[in-house]
């Protein structure tokens, strides 16, 4: 969440920044108002605490010196400031809950950087790496549903009879396929991050501590009987494992990784297109994230996106960088940079990462701290993350670029250690 002092010193500003969101500035102003109630009802409350302990001196002193009379007058005084009390702490504490639920549903204040815009159609393309749009035959415009089924290795009809639509079951070469992209992703980034296997279903706070809940609850699979969420990325555990920690500057940056199945009910997915592997319920992802500094934060972002972009280089895949405008960023985003492949048999450019930057507001929720080496105290700390790979949309860009005339499909050097040595999936006979 972003940072209530915010709100009592540069309110004027805030509404500015979460404008350039689509953010109505009276909400900014509810919540600074909600602020202001709080901290009234702070201060009188401690008023009469200090009546009461005053009051109940005065009542001692009176019984010890005989005066009744008087004690009893001052206990009905102290009994009725504490009725007083009582009714402030129950209005206090609403007015606590509705700042912490707003709070909560405010977006984190664009990075100046970011540029502006309203919608995805406004995100600025930054460059475009290893794309020739000629190079591509009538062979490679097949989608890769139908390559998929003819090769054996999709299997979308028995993937929807066992879980429903948007459910999709890889097989043979396509399921060796989607470890291959998760372990080539695992490796090229095992030189700086550790790998952790998170738990992929989580509590509630989990999912707060991120910035997914309460906003986007519409969005994820919940447990009801045990109170429970899928993941919809590594990024909700791997955050949380810094929770209501504090490190040492000379600790950070610290970065994780993990490849874990992901969940995702695409709620808002009506209207767009969904075949084949366009968009799913579940798929695989190897998620690479930091804790930095505010200082380190810049050189990290960058690192992250040269990560990302290096993969896709390596499977020799055309992609964009697209530059996130602040009408298209998320909920807990500061800044954000996307990755998109270039598929010839959708003719399409398909998302495959974001490259994400969140300042301290995630690093707020889950309370991560650190040590300044320079000053006393403590600070948060900047959260980042990106997406490795991401399997669907990159295997089937993999599947219609490598598609060759015969039918078969040709996969990139890179994997043949994870292919077992076998880059060629064979088209059937006939």
């Amino acid at each position: 969440m972003i940072d209530v002092r915010l709100l009592r010193t540069d309110l004027e500003a805030v509404k500015e920044a979460l404008a350039r969101k689509g953010v109505d500035p009276a909400e900014v102003e509810q919540a600074a108002a909600l602020d202001v109630r709080r901290r009234e009802l702070a201060g009188r409350r401690d008023v009469i605490r200090a009546e009461v302990r005053t009051l109940s001196q005065q009542v001692g002193r009176a019984r010890r010196e005989g005066d009744q009379a008087a004690a009893d007058a001052l206990a009905a005084e102290s009994r009725r400031l504490g009725e007083d009390e009582r009714s402030i702490d129950a209005d206090a504490d609403d007015v606590e809950a509705r700042l912490q639920d707003l709070l909560l549903r405010l977006p984190n204040v664009p990075s100046p950087d970011a540029p502006d815009g309203g919608s995805p159609e406004d995100n600025p393309v930054l460059r475009v790496e290893g794309h020739d749009p000629d190079r591509f035959g009538d062979h490679q415009r097949v989608p890769h549903w139908e390559t998929g089924a003819r090769l054996g290795i999709l299997d979308l009809e028995r993937g929807a009879r066992i879980s429903g639509s948007m459910f999709v079951a890889y097989r043979g070469m396509g399921a060796t396929l989607v470890r291959a992209l998760c372990q080539l992703a695992l490796d090229r980034n095992a030189d700086a991050f550790e790998e952790i296997r998170p738990p992929t279903l989580v509590r509630t706070d989990t999912l707060v501590a991120t910035g997914q809940l309460p906003k986007f609850a519409d969005d994820a699979y919940h447990l009801e009987r045990d109170d429970l969420w899928a993941i919809p990325t590594a990024e909700v555990p791997l955050t949380s494992l810094g929770r209501d920690e504090i490190y040492d500057e000379s600790d950070l940056p610290v970065r994780l990784m993990a490849h874990t199945t992901c969940y995702r009910r695409e709620a808002g997915s009506a209207g767009r297109d969904t075949r084949g592997l366009l968009r799913v319920h579940e798929f695989d992802k190897v998620e690479i994230l930091a804790f930095s500094t505010p200082e380190q934060a810049a050189a990290v972002h960058a690192d992250l996106l040269a990560r990302a972009e290096g993969v896709l280089r390596e499977l020799g895949l055309g992609y964009r960088v697209v530059d996130i405008c602040t009408g298209d960023l998320g909920q807990s985003h500061a800044r954000a940079f996307d990755l998109e492949v270039y598929s010839p048999g959708v003719d399409q450019w398909l998302e495959v990462s974001s490259v994400s930057w969140f300042s301290d507001y995630q690093a707020r929720r889950a309370n991560i701290r650190y040590r300044p080496a320079s000053a006393r105290g403590v600070a948060f700390v900047h959260t980042l993350n990106g997406s490795a790979l991401a399997v669907p949309r990159v295997w089937a860009a993999l599947v219609e670029t490598g598609r060759r005339p015969d039918g078969s499909v040709q996969l990139p050097e890179v994997l043949a250690p994870y292919l077992r040595g076998q880059l060629v999936i064979p088209a059937p006979p006939g």
